[in-house]
């Protein structure tokens, strides 16, 4: 398409030269009382003059000079002044549409003073037409400038429509890339803490099984069966409406598949079945939706982990707390159950840490965790209480 687009170009250019000349024709059959009829010479010059026409738009202002050159000498031989008129216009019109306008105002200027300047040598009279003549010049400038800046307009109008374009694609692929990492970390978070409670509650169970078959715990049994149940039961609801939200096509932040602060308890609870003695403390305090959901991930892959690496029978430390404008998440454990070397062992890191380090930055806060000096771990994490910015952090 590329070497076609140029042919396509110098043919219409040259049907238009032919146009002109042919104009050019009629105008010395037609008009008579404006210079003798052109002979040999005057011919050659007007016929030159067409041809350059036919690169006109290739070279505005070399095409014009050239023209010019062939003017003088035809216009001196008093040959008729009206039939290149078509192809001068044509030829300044080209050059003002294409050229700077510093270069359109000096070619007008120029032309004007040549004009004006070896008319008024004639006389008076010779000068007065001339200046009808250089109103013509001066309305297919103005023309020329007219059609260039709306040329100007009409592409900056383009260009900026396809930078929208392009905008909203972007736009549209983070805001895809964002909700997948949300739903990735809901998923995570969902089925990582029901997987590893229903894991250690069916080895209670096992262990019951195995441990005396001749007097069987029938009670303990049944209770760690329940408790597997219960899990499921809470996963289940939890998955359903996640499902539920991706299903919906909307985008709200605030509206999650786990409670804020108010469900921290049965977190608790939950950790609790399976072998961890935590100690909840959380402070009466109005969170935004957002930093309460944030919160109690944070707190859930806390318990998650201390049920996971510390081990059964670790004391857990949950605290939360408003202070400075900002709420305090705090999960300590001391890794007495024996497990909590895993965590420090070189085992390959999993996703945990990293979905709730973008869990705190979601809402504009910040999350710290590594072991603690006497044993343990230590999750600790503050998130402002006032919703971000539109152009705040993501």
């Amino acid at each position: 398409m590329g070497p076609a687009v140029p042919r396509e170009r110098l043919r219409t250019d040259a049907l238009f030269a032919l146009a002109m000349a042919v104009s050019s024709l009629v105008l010395v059959v037609l008009v008579r009382d404006n210079g003798h009829p052109p002979g040999v010479l005057g011919w050659l010059l007007l016929i030159a003059v067409h041809v350059t026409v036919v690169w006109r738009r290739r070279a505005p202002l070399r095409v014009l000079t050239v023209m010019i050159a062939f003017l003088l000498p035809y216009h001196l031989l008093d040959a008729n002044h009206t039939a290149p008129l078509a192809a001068t216009m044509a030829g300044l019109f080209t050059v003002a549409s294409r050229s700077r306008p510093r270069v359109t105002l000096l070619v007008g200027v120029g032309l004007m003073g040549i004009l004006l300047g070896l008319k008024f040598r004639e006389g008076l009279a010779e000068g007065a037409q001339s200046l009808r003549i250089s109103g013509w010049i001066v309305s297919f400038l103005l023309l020329g400038v007219y059609v260039r800046i709306h040329r100007q307009y009409v592409g900056s109008v383009v260009e900026r429509a396809e930078r929208a374009e392009r905008t909203r694609e972007e736009e549209a692929r983070r805001r895809v890339a964002e909700e997948r990492l949300r739903v990735a970390r809901d998923l995570h978070d969902l089925l990582a803490h029901s997987i590893t409670l229903v894991g250690v509650q069916t080895s209670v169970a096992a262990h019951v099984l195995a441990a005396d078959p001749d007097r069987l715990d029938r009670a303990a049994v049944a209770k760690a069966l329940d408790d597997v149940a219960e899990t499921c039961r809470s996963a289940r609801g939890e998955l359903r409406a996640t499902l539920q939200v991706l299903r919906s096509g909307t985008k709200d932040e605030t509206r999650g598949p786990l409670p804020g602060l108010d469900g921290l308890p049965d977190l608790a609870a939950s950790a609790r079945t399976a072998g961890a003695r935590v100690e909840l403390t959380v402070a009466e305090c109005e969170a935004p939706a957002a930093v309460g959901a944030a919160a109690y991930r944070i707190v859930q892959e806390a318990l998650t982990n201390v049920v996971r690496h510390a081990g059964a029978g670790s004391t857990v430390r949950v605290s939360v707390r408003a202070r400075d404008a900002a709420l305090c998440v705090r999960v300590a454990d001391d890794g007495s159950g024996g497990g909590a070397g895993d965590r420090e062992a070189g085992r390959a890191p999993g996703f945990g840490l990293l979905g709730m380090r973008e869990r705190a930055r979601t809402v504009g806060g910040t999350l710290d965790a590594g072991p603690r000096p006497g044993g343990g771990f230590l999750v600790s994490a503050v998130l402002p209480l006032v919703p971000l910015s539109p152009g705040g952090p993501r």
